[in-house]
């Protein structure tokens, strides 16, 4: 008697279970998974984390997953395309002054999987270096033309508008490796950095 009743309520827990995914509509499952994949992805890798790693990472099956994505691949550049949305939004795309530390800041704390994703991962896997190509290029392009001002045209402007994109990700990827020290001091330190790459390149002793 005592092992009906215990195999009656484990299936009304899986019928409920069952009823909680079906519930789900598709725009908030496919959000579901693909904050399960940033996970995934970035605990383990593009090439060393399977489909179905991303399934138990979501708690779904990979019957359900596939409903929503074909491959690993469509899967992966879903996950570093949201990235790039939410970076955008939070940081914008057309300054690279001041404010925009502080803001790259917030938006890799938000999303930290993500943010290694895009500027760690990514640019390893060849498959989808055309995103983090684009992603260097339009961040040089942004960095020169707020450089235009305050460096005489040549080749050292161009170094410092190669550099300081690079040293900014760079510097907040590792703010976030060593676990976030003082937050409200991080902006400014990194700035700090960044306006020593200006004044080597303006010849500054």
């Amino acid at each position: 008697m005592t092992d009906t009743r215990s195999g009656g309520g484990s299936g009304q827990a899986d019928d409920k279970a069952a009823d909680r995914v079906r519930r789900m509509n598709r725009a908030d499952r496919r959000e579901q998974i693909l904050d399960a994949a940033t996970r995934a992805f970035a605990r383990s890798g593009f090439a060393a984390t399977g489909l179905d790693d991303v399934a138990a990472e979501a708690a779904i099956t990979r019957v359900l997953l596939y409903r929503h994505f074909d491959s690993k691949a469509a899967l992966y550049r879903a996950v570093l395309d949201r990235a790039c949305e939410r970076l955008a939004e939070q940081v914008g795309t057309d300054g690279f002054g001041d404010e925009a530390i502080p803001a790259l800041l917030e938006a890799a704390a938000a999303d930290p999987d993500g943010f290694r994703l895009l500027f760690r991962h990514a640019s390893r896997e060849p498959e989808f270096r055309d995103l983090t190509d684009a992603l260097a290029a339009a961040s040089v392009d942004t960095t020169r033309r707020n450089l235009a001002g305050r460096l005489p045209e040549g080749p050292w402007a161009e170094w410092a508008a190669r550099l300081i994109p690079a040293l900014a990700v760079e510097a907040v990827i590792a703010w976030l490796d060593t676990g976030r020290p003082d937050p409200a001091a991080a902006a400014g330190r990194i700035r700090a950095s960044i306006h020593g790459v200006i004044a080597a390149a303006a010849g500054a002793p």
